[in-house]
């Protein structure tokens, strides 16, 4: 069985929490609680094979808090990771520009290719986000951008992250294929 960790990293405030709760099928918070340093949900997801092969995956969602006073924290919180999904929320523009921060740390630094990155721009039930084009600079506008409305449309988020959480798995399958050959040969 695969193994994969993904980080849910991004500004404060940005629904960090509530998305990982959301599409992990974990309790519901009601009221808002800033994440002290990390909190890792573990889950298996059915939806997700590799070329419905079957290959089954656990996952660990490491949903990290977004205040800077956790940085000294983040190395330890990278070690291993397998994806990284930013979330941030839209109608707060700083967060855009927090945003490459998280970036460069999380993805560039650690090497990461941009396919193991998702970015998240979530909306606060009664914020009235709309899903209008974000204009995000480079690197940033590599990435694959989806939006999140729990109010409005929550199995669009739910279908976009599984789609990501299988490109992960079959990442990890490929290596593991890739180091198993390299054994034999």
């Amino acid at each position: 069985m695969l193994k994969a960790k993904i980080l849910f990293v991004g500004p404060r405030e940005s629904g960090k929490t509530v998305l990982a709760n959301f599409l992990t099928e974990s309790s519901d918070i009601t009221e808002y609680s800033p994440t002290q340093g990390v909190r890792i949900l573990e889950f298996e997801n059915s939806y997700v094979s590799r070329n419905n092969k079957g290959t089954s995956c656990e996952f660990e969602l490491w949903d990290c808090g977004g205040d800077a006073k956790f940085e000294s924290c983040w190395p330890a919180l990278m070690k291993d990771a397998h994806g990284v999904v930013i979330i941030f929320n839209a109608d707060i523009p700083s967060h855009l520009r927090e945003i490459e921060m998280w970036y460069s740390c999380f993805v560039q630094q650690q090497f990461l290719q941009d396919s193991q990155c998702l970015l998240v721009a979530h909306h606060k039930p009664g914020s009235g986000g709309t899903t209008r084009s974000l204009s995000l600079s480079p690197p940033l506008n590599k990435l694959k951008l989806v939006h999140s409305n729990l109010e409005d449309n929550p199995e669009e988020i739910r279908a976009e992250f599984i789609k990501y959480l299988r490109s992960i798995v079959s990442a990890l399958s490929e290596s593991r294929d890739r180091e198993e050959m390299s054994i034999i040969t």
